[in-house]
Order: C-alpha cells, then sequence, then structure tokens
C-alpha cells in the first residue's frame, strides 16, 4: 500500500486532536483513501508534556527543519496558529513543494492571498477548512458542492464563545460581564477574550467566506466590525416581546455586483433557522440561486472537532496525490481569472431595519421629539414600547422597532437625539435582519 507522509507543525490541543485521530482511525482512513497517512513528524516547542496517547519512538522534534523541506514529507499541517513564525513555515513549505493544511483563520484572513499564490507557483494544494466554523464542512460545500450555484448571501454564527455569550444572557438574563466569567471558566473563552467578543475572529473567517462565495480576494480590512460588550440583559427582553433572539452574525451579501459584508450582533427573528443555534455551536446559512436556502450547523470550534475538518483536507490531498490531479479544486473555488477586487458597499449606506432603546428623562414631549427627529431623517417607525420609571426615579426606557432605513440616514437622527437634553445615556442600537 502507497505511503503518503504527513509532517504536523504544532502539538498543542488541536495538534494532539489531528495527532489521536491519524493514529486510532488510521486503518477506517486507509480503508478510505486507498493508502496509508503516516504521521512521520510532529514538530513542536514542548515535547515533554504529556499528551495522553503513545506517539511511535522519534516522531517529536524541536527542529522545524526535519519537517520543511524534507523531501520524504509530502504534507505540512500548521497548527501553531497567530502570524508569525507561520507565515513563514508555510511560505517555506509551499516554495519546498509540500502541500500544506492549515486551521489559521488570522494568518489566511491577513496573508492568504499571497499564500495561496505560492501554492499555485509551485503547484501544490493548501487547504484550510477547518478554519472556518471548525467540524463543519462549510468550505467543501462552497468550493465543491455548490460550485454550480451564483451564490447570494452567506450568513453564520462563527464564534461559539459570543454565542454561548448571548445564549447565556438571552436564557438566564445575567450581565455580561458574569456569563464571559463563565465562559472563562469553562475553557469556551480565552484569559484574553478580545479577538472572540469584539467580533474579530469571526470577521477573520467571514473574510474567507466572502472570498470563496463572490470570487474576490480575502480583504479583512473591508469588514465592518462590532462585538457584543455593550448588550445589556434587557435587550433580550424586548427582543423577545418583538419575537427575536440576539446573536452575533457575520453578514456577507451580493447585489448588483456590490458587496455588503458585517459582523454585529443582530437581532433575527425566533422563527429562523440561525436563532435555534445555541451554546457554543456554530451555523452558516447559506443562499444561492439554484439550491435555495441552506443551513451547516455542528461544533464550531474543539479538539476533536477541528481536528476532524483537518484530517478531511489530509484525504482529500491525499486522493489528489494518488491521482496525481494536485490543484484539483481551486484554492478559493474560482479559478484565478475569475477572482477580481469587487466594489464594497460603504457601512453607512447599508439598508437594515433597527432597534433602538433610548434612556430618557420623565418630561412632557419625550416620544415626540425623538419621532420627530426620527421622521425629519426618513426614519419610519414601525413598533414603540414604554416601560415605566427606572431604578433612578427619573428615566424611562423608550424602545422602537423602525422599519427599513439606510444606515447613515439612521446615524444623523441619533446625534440629534443624543444632544437632547431629555436624553439620559447614548442610545443604543441593535439591526434587525428579517431576510436573510
Amino acid at each position: 500500500m502507497k505511503i503518503i507522509n504527513v509532517g504536523l507543525i504544532g502539538f498543542g490541543t488541536i495538534g494532539a486532536g489531528v495527532a489521536k485521530v491519524l493514529l486510532e482511525n488510521r486503518q477506517v482512513i486507509s480503508d478510505r483513501l486507498g493508502a496509508e497517512l503516516n504521521l512521520q513528524k510532529i514538530a513542536d516547542l514542548d515535547i515533554t508534556t504529556d499528551r495522553g496517547m503513545t506517539l511511535p519512538d522519534g516522531i517529536l522534534t524541536t527542529n522545524i527543519e526535519e519537517l520543511i523541506g524534507n523531501p520524504e514529507i509530502d504534507i505540512v499541517i500548521e497548527l501553531i496558529g497567530g502570524y508569525e513564525p507561520a507565515r513563514t513555515f508555510v511560505s517555506r513549505a509551499l516554495q519546498s513543494k509540500q502541500s500544506v493544511v492549515t486551521a489559521n483563520k488570522a494568518l489566511l484572513a491577513k496573508h492568504g492571498n499571497e499564500l495561496f499564490a505560492l501554492a499555485r507557483e509551485n503547484g501544490v494544494d493548501f487547504y484550510y477548512e477547518a478554519s472556518v466554523a471548525g467540524g463543519i464542512p462549510i468550505i467543501k460545500v462552497i468550493r465543491e458542492a455548490l460550485a454550480g450555484n451564483r451564490i447570494n448571501s452567506v450568513c453564520g454564527i462563527l464564534n461559539g464563545t459570543c454565542n454561548y455569550i448571548l445564549s447565556k444572557m438571552g436564557d438566564e438574563g445575567a450581565d455580561f460581564a458574569e456569563v464571559l466569567q463563565q465562559a472563562q471558566d469553562l475553557g469556551y473563552a480565552e484569559a484574553d477574550p478580545t479577538f472572540d467578543i469584539e467580533g474579530i475572529d469571526t470577521a477573520h473567517k467571514l473574510a474567507i467566506l466572502t472570498s470563496l462565495a463572490f470570487a474576490t480576494p480575502i480583504d479583512y480590512e473591508k469588514i465592518h466590525v462590532e462585538g457584543i460588550s455593550a448588550i445589556k440583559p434587557v435587550d433580550f427582553a424586548f427582543a423577545r416581546e418583538f419575537g427575536y433572539k440576539i446573536k452575533l452574525l457575520a453578514i456577507a451579501k451580493q447585489e448588483d455586483e456590490c458587496i455588503e459584508t458585517r459582523v454585529h450582533p443582530t437581532m433575527i427573528p425566533e422563527s429562523h433557522m440561525l436563532a435555534k443555534i445555541d451554546d457554543v455551536f456554530n451555523a452558516v446559512f447559506v443562499n444561492a440561486d439554484s439550491l435555495g436556502s441552506s443551513l451547516y450547523y455542528g461544533q464550531g470550534a474543539g479538539m476533536m472537532a477541528t481536528a476532524s475538518a483537518v484530517v478531511g483536507d489530509l484525504v482529500d490531498i491525499a486522493r489528489n496525490r494518488l491521482g496525481d490531479n494536485l490543484r484539483r479544486v481551486p484554492d478559493l473555488s474560482f479559478q484565478t481569472a475569475a477572482i477580481k477586487p469587487r466594489t464594497y458597499r460603504p457601512m453607512s449606506e447599508i439598508i437594515s431595519q433597527y432597534y433602538l432603546r433610548f434612556l430618557a428623562h420623565d418630561k412632557t414631549s419625550v416620544l415626540s421629539k425623538i419621532a420627530g427627529i426620527l421622521g425629519s431623517n426618513k426614519i419610519s417607525i414601525a413598533s414603540v414600547i414604554q416601560q415605566g420609571r427606572g431604578q433612578s426615579g427619573d428615566t424611562v426606557a423608550i424602545v422602537m422597532q423602525t422599519h427599513k432605513a439606510k444606515e447613515k440616514d439612521l446615524r444623523l437622527a441619533l446625534t440629534e437625539i443624543d444632544q437632547l437634553s431629555i436624553i439620559a445615556a447614548p442610545t443604543a442600537v441593535i439591526r434587525m435582519e428579517s431576510d436573510l
């Protein structure tokens, strides 16, 4: 039986999962592949910590040179994360004509275009299923299963930490800080959770999906990004009254050759499939012209879910090698000549419905003044909820749901409203999407 040798860079949680799958599922993999995937070398700075598995003698090394450029190793897996030295290692492997598998969404969001070019120049495969939504095979779906479709939009819950926090806040009425601490205690959130809670991790993944869906180079800088730290328990209560749930959504749409990409807290109808995705799970909702709407759901992170995606990529590349057909599937779904810079719609020009929560002093004509300013800026009110006085005794919460409006019109209106003496705090805004 033919042997295809694999080298693994990074023996942390995910790396240990990959090693576990390759060793424990060796037979089922070879039965499917018709060849043996042999984990020949694992490189890491720490090769003494017990990872809970027995490895063949001589497999561990601290010397990266035993993997990169080694003519005996056909495929290199990069699982160290971050920009450097991951970028250098991946570049060198590709230049050495070794195919590469990575789970590194940050690397792809920042340097993906240059790395894909290196893969093309050297005639090798560069696969990255685990970089978006963990074990959910969404990249394979877009690159292959939906190849006959024009994709209209891709929307998703792409960060399990944020989804856990928002699910708990909605179910239990807990404060953001309290639930974040729970997530950290359970290992769902990092000690420094900034990338997760501020939407950066989600935006990295959306940048990749946008390129795959719409034949444009990866451009993370074009994505509007907002996090979840400003969401309050009261917002979930009002959302329920409107029949909505709050999720951190990644949204990419194409209309009239113009792309719209944004990450922010979003209210979506309770009946929508994405509204039913709770806890640490991820989901991607795709709207395509031939298939219509479809949902891909599962574990978006974690040791074994991510390892599953990495090994799936290894098997795909191995099949390409066995068939002498490397580069069978284009890196970004489309042929290189079809991938071109597109026009991105500025955030000021997007159209959305809005949830607005005002904290106003309990004075006469408050509602009429707010409504008047909204109306003069072309913002139409769909419904209003007014609470009684707050704990301070002289303020009231006024909540509105608007009809569809342009973002720049809303911002002009809120700038004027928040300057009123009757407004006690900046207005809370959450976009509402009813037609994903």
